[in-house]
């Protein structure tokens, strides 16, 4: 398994929306994936829980790679999975 904690990018001049913190999950084994997850998701709650304006967005991009991260459009308190197309 193979965990990234992705910072937020500088921002151009013209940009002034800060980005929301993501994990970037890497598994080759369901095993794996499912505590990487549930890790993952636990660590983005205290981060949501500071400003309470968002919730979590899990995305499958392909088999065994996920993107867990703060997202505006998901309600506080609520976690949403999603699949890349």
């Amino acid at each position: 398994m193979t965990t990234t904690l992705e910072r937020p990018v500088a921002s151009s001049p013209a940009v002034d929306t800060p980005e929301l913190p993501s994990i970037d999950l890497h598994f080759s084994s369901a095993d794996e994936m499912h505590e990487g997850l549930d890790n993952a998701v636990a660590t983005l709650i205290e981060t949501a829980a500071k400003d309470a304006a968002c919730g979590i967005l899990v995305t499958r991009l392909h088999p065994g790679r996920y993107i867990v991260a703060l997202d505006d459009s998901v309600p506080f308190g609520e976690t949403y999975e999603s699949i890349a197309a």
